[in-house]
């Protein structure tokens, strides 16, 4: 494989928007397994940026609050086509699970029955094989000495140990100081390969302050009331607030649809369970959300209000750091640290995939043999991911039926 890839923003909205609405379409296994869908197709396939590039993007997303696959995907996207590119990104990847998880009542009975909770078990074991050939991928790219191997080994531990997305912080930070301190030479593909950016500075700047205006303004002009200020309050300050992502920002929000009377606890677990079944990020979920709080006459200007300001904060806050951050990347403590950050990503994403992915998808030897087969076709052939979740959800279904 060639390990130079394009470095430049090159790409057209167009190309950006049909690559992600693949992904869109058949990125099962939440927001940990989209990592590893992303580094398949973009790093390895497409090869639009570098395994370093991409795991300094992940730890920035890592920091933030906000869903840090989206992020990521929005970020790839404005690498590759600039603001319209970044805009097709999140279009393609998340259209798709949000208009399945506004239709999804009608989906509801079948999903209730053995067949489709076998259906489900299979995307849980897809998820099991992208994140682990990921996590080799990386590994190899960005541990190359016995330090960054056991960087990458002790923040596994921590965070297997002591999961929570404080954790995840503290990991990241003392893995950037021990970089700092005791990595004395990096290889320049794997620690300072530049980041590309169609802005500066002033720009960041300004979608920061944005951010905090956002945040600060938005509730002196909403209410207890349901309405679309109130829906877009509650939903950008959920969006703000969570650190980790995903699963994570689920209490936030049933604290603030159920609690105010928006909805209830019956049918907010019935989307929840519905969005563990679908592809694309955990936060379309909002689109739910906002469909079924909403009279009929508004449901679709009501989804499209708690998606998009969910998500807000999240982009607003990736693109007002990343020119800081390519400025501060090309420091060379900077960069010793961005080492032991990259490891750390490594650790990170081990723990991921040994809880919850592992622990909550793996049940018997069979569910192994299945996951080592797609595992096998990932990492010998690169078989499309398409083809896993084929796979993995058919062995699952037919498994199954012999068993039952």
């Amino acid at each position: 494989m060639n390990s130079n890839p394009k470095t430049r923003i090159s790409g057209k909205p167009l190309e950006v928007f049909l690559a992600f609405l693949k992904l869109g379409l058949t990125a099962f296994g939440g927001p940990i397994a989209h990592l590893g869908y992303f580094r398949t197709e973009f790093v390895e396939r497409r090869r639009w940026l570098s395994d370093a590039q991409f795991g300094q993007l992940l730890a920035i997303c890592q920091f933030l609050p906000g869903p840090a696959s989206s992020q990521l995907g929005f970020t790839l996207g404005l690498l590759r086509g600039g603001w319209l590119g970044a805009f097709a990104a999140f279009m393609a990847f998340t259209l798709p699970s949000a208009i399945l998880l506004v239709a999804f009542a009608a989906a509801l009975p079948w999903l209730s029955q053995p067949i489709g909770e076998a259906a489900i078990h299979g995307l849980k074991l897809v998820a099991c094989a992208v994140v682990a050939d990921a996590v080799f991928g990386m590994a190899k790219k960005l541990c190359p000495d016995l330090l960054r191997k056991l960087i990458a080994l002790l923040s596994a531990a921590i965070l297997i140990f002591a999961s929570s997305a404080l954790t995840q912080l503290a990991v990241i930070a003392l893995a950037a100081v021990m970089g700092m301190v005791f990595i004395r030479q990096t290889n320049q593909s794997t620690s300072q390969t530049p980041i590309p950016l169609p802005y500066g500075t002033k720009l960041g700047a300004m979608l920061l302050a944005v951010f905090v205006l956002l945040l600060l303004g938005l509730p002196l002009f909403a209410s207890s009331q349901l309405g679309f200020i109130s829906v877009a309050e509650a939903f950008y300050r959920a969006g703000a607030l969570v650190f980790g992502g995903g699963h994570v920002v689920l209490p936030l929000l049933q604290d603030t649809v159920v609690s105010n009377g928006w909805a209830n606890t019956q049918d907010f677990l019935a989307g929840y369970g519905a969005a563990q079944a679908i592809p694309g990020p955990m936060f379309a979920f909002s689109a739910y959300l906002g469909a079924i709080i909403s009279p009929w006459q508004q449901t679709y200007w009501m989804a499209a209000t708690a998606l998009v300001f969910l998500f807000l904060p999240g982009f607003l806050l990736i693109s007002g750091v990343l020119p800081f951050w390519r400025v501060i990347s090309q420091n060379p403590n900077a960069i010793r640290a961005i080492a032991g950050v990259n490891a750390a990503v490594v650790g990170l994403l081990g723990a991921a995939l040994y809880d919850p992915i592992i622990t909550s998808g793996i049940t018997g030897y069979l569910d192994v043999f299945i996951v080592l087969i797609a595992l096998v076709l990932l990492m010998r052939w690169r078989i499309n991911p398409l083809f896993i979740v084929v796979w993995c959800v058919s062995a699952s279904i037919i498994s199954f039926c012999c068993l039952a």
